[in-house]
């Protein structure tokens, strides 16, 4: 890798000592004057008028369009805008009277295009929700704003320009590769927020089946990616042909170390393809039982009963044992087993049960729920309700909960006992035992 120009350390310490003497003069000439310091003041009153009334009049707006539809969604822009708004308007009139009175305007002109900068850029920024990208696009922008103050921005763009690495038979600058990235950031977002709004119209797509929603989306969003990506590289100069050796080389040493995200990844595909789980469905694994959230590239959201967000590899889905509540129906049959007393009306009992299912507004009616007499036990008479839900989402112990507490209470008045362990003892004594022996 070679870089040029190549400056030595006193042409260094020269170039930083004329930059810092030019920004001394400016200060000097444009801040330590009489109508300088005028500005200044003129600036910072406004400024403290302009904070004062953003606080005051920020809870006002939110009082009167609360409701509003359309301030919901702007919320967020008009609370970080407000400050800066309002003293853009005063400092932009207070230099258009000083202009009108032929009295000194360039820091109010330069104070007026720097807090329209800072609105724009404070716009841009609340659009992005990472915050690392957001404080980078601050950083760049008012480092860029900088040097033009001091007339530093050519000489800066230059020296970036000027400065190059070769690769090769390839050359890139500084500034090719700074610009490069920057447009690879701004592709990359577009192309996620182009893939979220496809998702979107998938998700509202009457005729397209939930893994299909999925699986268009993903690989929607890989593609834009994709192109993203080659674009912003062919954008800074690099051979893209170089980059599909150098790529190949870089992809065989991420294939072993990647195994596993790999296979998380095609295992997620297969799921999608052969749509045996699907957002939505309720699923049994690895004593984990939910509904299905949300299929990721590299996981599947599980929300449980309780609320436990659980993130099961795709690969675990695909190598162990599933149960799906809902795959091909979403009826499901719970088993409720009971005993009941020797000395109970055994038929009056599973009427009773009957009943219980009957009222529950979670037990469907087609197919009918049964009671069955699954054996003759130790204690009592083995009973069995089967009954169907609908809406195993909901939950499967909490209706088994309700129904019997529901046959508790309809036994406790028709008389049926439930049974209590019995156990014939015989006591033998001593000289029954002898005489047994002999």
């Amino acid at each position: 890798m070679n870089n040029t120009p190549h400056l030595s350390m006193d042409e260094l310490i020269a170039l930083i000592n004329q930059y810092y003497t030019l920004i001394l003069n400016w200060l000097k000439v444009n801040l330590l004057s009489f109508e300088s310091l005028i500005q200044l003041g003129i600036i910072f009153v406004l400024f403290l008028l302009s904070y004062f009334a953003a606080r005051a009049f920020s809870p006002f707006v939110h009082k009167v369009f609360h409701e509003k539809t359309i301030y919901q969604k702007i919320e967020k822009f008009l609370k970080a805008l407000y400050l800066p708004l309002l003293w853009c308007i005063l400092v932009f009139s207070a230099w258009q009277v000083s202009v009108s009175l032929n009295g000194p305007i360039i820091l109010l002109r330069l104070a007026t295009s720097l807090i329209i900068l800072w609105i724009v850029i404070t716009w841009v920024t609340l659009m992005i929700e990472s915050e690392t990208i957001s404080k980078i696009i601050r950083i760049v922008a008012w480092t860029m704003v900088i040097l033009n103050i001091f007339g530093l921005l050519d000489d800066f763009i230059n020296f970036l320009s000027t400065t190059t690495f070769t690769f090769g038979t390839t050359t890139i600058s500084i500034l090719s590769i700074i610009t490069g990235l920057a447009t690879m950031v701004v592709l990359i977002w577009g192309a996620l927020f182009l893939s979220s709004v496809i998702e979107a119209k998938l998700r509202d797509a009457p005729n397209v089946t939930p893994s299909a929603r999925v699986l268009l989306g993903k690989l929607s969003s890989i593609f834009l990616v994709v192109i993203a990506f080659l674009f912003a590289i062919s954008s800074m100069g690099i051979d893209l042909t170089a980059l599909a050796v150098f790529g190949g080389a870089i992809g065989v040493g991420l294939g072993f170390g990647l195994q596993k995200v790999v296979s998380n990844f095609i295992s997620g595909v297969i799921l999608l393809l052969d749509k045996s789980i699907k957002p939505g469905d309720v699923i049994e694994i690895s004593g984990t039982y939910g509904r299905i959230n949300k299929l990721a590239a590299r996981y599947t959201s599980v929300i449980s009963r309780d609320g436990r967000e659980h993130l099961v590899p795709n690969e675990d889905i695909i190598t162990q044992p599933v149960i799906n509540w809902t795959f091909s129906d979403k009826k499901v049959r719970r088993h409720l087993p009971l005993n009941v007393s020797y000395n109970s009306d055994i038929e009056k009992a599973m009427d009773l049960m009957l009943e219980a299912a009957a009222e529950s507004p979670r037990v469907i009616k087609n197919p009918a729920a049964r009671a069955l007499v699954k054996g003759f036990g130790d204690n009592g008479v083995d009973l069995e309700l089967r009954m169907w839900i609908r809406d195993s989402e909901n939950g499967v112990t909490n209706i088994a909960s309700e129904v019997y507490l529901k046959i508790w209470h309809k036994f406790n008045a028709n008389g049926i006992e439930f049974p209590y362990p019995q156990r014939d003892i015989h006591i033998v004594s001593n000289k029954t035992r002898d005489s047994d022996l002999l």
